[in-house]
């Protein structure tokens, strides 16, 4: 952006200062970026991570690591690695750490037979995963950007998926253990090939579990089931909450349910659901609302998308009445058209307002238009106001 600052009459060229960042208005008062440290999505204190009553007593009673998202990820890999030996990792340069460090260190402790690269081919390495997931093992394959898994999309879909279909009653034929990690989403500058988020894909295929955590003590949880899971699980990682996201995280090992939505905060009026990164746009529209409109909001996290926890949200829009869904993939054809339609059938009779979806633009996303594709504050903002004025 040009700005002159100062000039003369006459000739003379006014003199320019290039701002070379975006950044909010000075007066803004939606639009702030978050403050991972003061979030009330995350557990701030050690009290507060071990009071999570989904955790197994052996972590309830343990101690607690103030750790960011890879961290977690990277700790829940070390444990599965460490405590059964079945246990794999592959993909694009995971042997040195991986581009996000998730798979840091891990080479060297397990050895490079099982963890290990790949050539850069997706449809190879999520292949051979499904081959080891048949023979037994529990391997778990990354993919380096979301945006890359369409060449493994076949066989994701056409093999992974229909494994245990295709056996039918015969028992010892299917793609168990096989989960299949990817970093997603925006990261504010990632542009047409780093910033998709294509959950919504894997959402329409039965046989598959897809999982996306919103914080290192969910990431850790959710793997950990993940990898046990007796169908194979697509985990999605919000790239952007690697490092900005932190929070105590229990030492001892534990698993997280994935077939249950987690209630992030009770409200009486209107029930948002997301997950993942926008859960934290929620969060700071849903803190300026209720100062300003005088109402209290529910919050609801999906942690997995497919098969999502119907009775959850139902049980809630029946409750409030109303119902926003949020997420950063694109609009169309949705998470949120989904759970918007469920919502529908399930409580036509009590909605006092239509169910309303703020997502993603249906476009793909220019490097200098990321911010005006995704959800911001602002949006879910004024989709709780229009909910509540309907």
């Amino acid at each position: 952006m040009l700005r002159p600052i100062s000039s003369r009459i006459g000739n003379a060229i006014p003199t320019i200062t290039r701002r070379s960042y975006a950044s909010h208005p000075p007066k803004a008062r939606l639009n702030l970026p978050t403050d991972y440290g003061t979030t009330p999505l995350l557990h701030h204190t050690s009290k507060a991570a071990l009071a999570n009553q989904e955790l197994s007593e052996e972590a309830r009673n343990g101690t607690t690591s103030r750790i960011n998202l890879f961290q977690a990820i990277n700790g829940a890999l070390a444990h599965a690695l460490r405590t059964d030996q079945r246990v794999m990792l592959f993909g694009e340069d995971v042997a040195f750490g991986g581009v996000f460090r998730c798979s840091m260190n891990l080479a060297s402790e397990f050895g490079e037979d099982r963890v290990f690269n790949t050539p850069l081919s997706e449809q190879g390495l999520v292949g051979f995963g499904i081959g080891a997931a048949m023979e037994g093992m529990r391997p778990v394959a990354e993919i380096q950007f979301a945006d890359y898994v369409y060449p493994a999309f076949d066989q994701i879909v056409n093999e992974a998926a229909k494994a245990r279909f295709r056996a039918g009653v015969n028992k010892g034929m299917d793609c168990g253990g096989l989960t299949v990690r990817m970093p997603c989403g925006s990261v504010g500058h990632g542009a047409l090939y780093h910033t998709q988020s294509p959950e919504s894909l894997f959402t329409h295929i039965p046989g598959v579990h897809v999982v996306v955590p919103r914080s290192p003590m969910q990431a850790k949880g959710l793997l950990l089931a993940a990898i046990e899971c007796p169908d194979p699980v697509v985990f999605m990682e919000p790239k952007i909450l690697y490092r900005a996201a932190v929070e105590h995280v229990p030492e001892e090992a534990y698993t997280l349910p994935l077939n249950k939505a987690e209630t992030l905060k009770q409200g009486k009026d209107i029930t948002i659901i997301s997950y993942g990164t926008p859960l934290y746009t929620c969060q700071s529209a849903i803190t300026a609302a209720e100062k300003d409109f005088d109402c209290t909001i529910e919050l609801i996290d999906l942690r997995t998308i497919f098969p999502w926890d119907r009775q959850t949200v139902i049980s809630s829009v029946n409750k409030t009445g109303r119902c926003i869904v949020v997420h950063e993939s694109m609009v169309n054809a949705g998470v949120g058209a989904e759970v918007a339609a469920t919502v529908q059938e399930g409580c036509f009779l009590r909605l006092e307002a239509p169910v309303q979806r703020v997502a993603g633009w249906t476009t793909h996303t220019g490097l200098a238009y990321e911010k005006f594709v995704i959800p911001d504050v602002a949006r879910v903002y004024d989709a709780i106001k229009n909910v509540l004025e309907y």
